[in-house]
């Protein structure tokens, strides 16, 4: 009886995986291992865009480009939301509920709109530089925008909220009379927070680090409007290959060469998180 419920409960979700996420995959799977023949699909298995991508040093210096601006963001961001997130989780203060709005406030504007914020402050004329300039600082514009660090900080900005949150969560959950415990015993505050505060905040550094990473090698706007073509992406050239060369099965391939690297990636941060965490217990 339990079990038919279950079920009963589980079939609307498990229909909406099923449309809206095994069967895109398993199409993008069936396209790039296909043939394309004059536009037109050709439904014969062949391995032949895996292996170009493979063998071309330009698409694995992409996706190692790719993999390392996530990497950067990631750490980044939680180097700059940890003390955020600890700081939301323990204050009382009545400024609270303005500092949750003030986190949450990027999420209520497009990315695209984010996007031209960062650039009016980042240009070659943008405000910094043109600050800087203008007061004699420097005699010429900081390469702050089509660069790395510009696509890093904008996605930073579009993602630290999405770290926050994951780790006040897991912050708020940690028992006070812990940290009290140790340090009657003895424990400064730094040793309290080493040893007690940061080990037992590690599933929800895991959960901002994983989420904050796969949004930073998927995005495409951010690199697209702070890179100016010159930061190149695996999700541009999917992109590419998709909407300008139309060769679906290479672009295909490409994405799901990202998909596969970037989930081995996040099981083998999960094996030693939770090896780290069955440690502590």
């Amino acid at each position: 009886m339990r079990l038919g419920a279950g079920l009963v409960l589980l079939g609307p979700y498990i229909l909406l995986l099923a449309l809206f996420f095994t069967a895109p995959l398993a199409l993008m799977l069936a396209i790039s291992v296909s043939r394309q023949s004059f536009g037109q699909m050709e439904w014969t298995v062949t391995f032949h865009h895996y292996a170009r991508f493979l063998s071309d040093g330009f698409y694995l210096g992409v996706l190692w480009d790719t993999l390392v601006l996530g990497v950067i963001v990631t750490a980044i961001a939680l180097l700059l939301g940890y003390p955020l997130a600890y700081h939301l989780a323990r204050t009382r203060s009545r400024w609270k509920p303005l500092l949750i709005v003030c986190i949450l406030s990027p999420l209520l504007v497009g990315i695209v709109i984010r996007c031209y914020g960062w650039m009016i402050l980042l240009a070659d004329r943008g405000l910094i530089n043109a600050t800087l300039v203008e007061r004699g600082w420097i005699a010429k514009p900081l390469p702050l925008m089509y660069n790395t660090f510009g696509v890093a900080i904008a996605l930073v900005h579009v993602f630290l909220p999405f770290m926050i949150l994951s780790l006040t969560g897991v912050l708020k959950r940690i028992d006070p009379a812990l940290l009290e415990a140790s340090q009657t015993l003895g424990a400064s505050r730094v040793r309290t927070f080493v040893e007690v505060t940061l080990p037992l905040s590690l599933p929800g550094i895991l959960a901002g680090s994983l989420l904050t990473f796969s949004l930073a090698i998927s995005s495409f706007v951010v690199p697209i409007l702070l890179g100016g073509f010159k930061v190149q992406v695996l999700p541009m050239i999917v992109y590419e290959q998709v909407l300008s060369v139309f060769d679906w099965p290479f672009g295909a391939a490409n994405a799901f060469v990202l998909l596969v690297i970037s989930v081995a990636l996040i099981a083998v941060y999960i094996k030693v998180t939770e090896r780290a965490l069955r440690g502590i217990v």
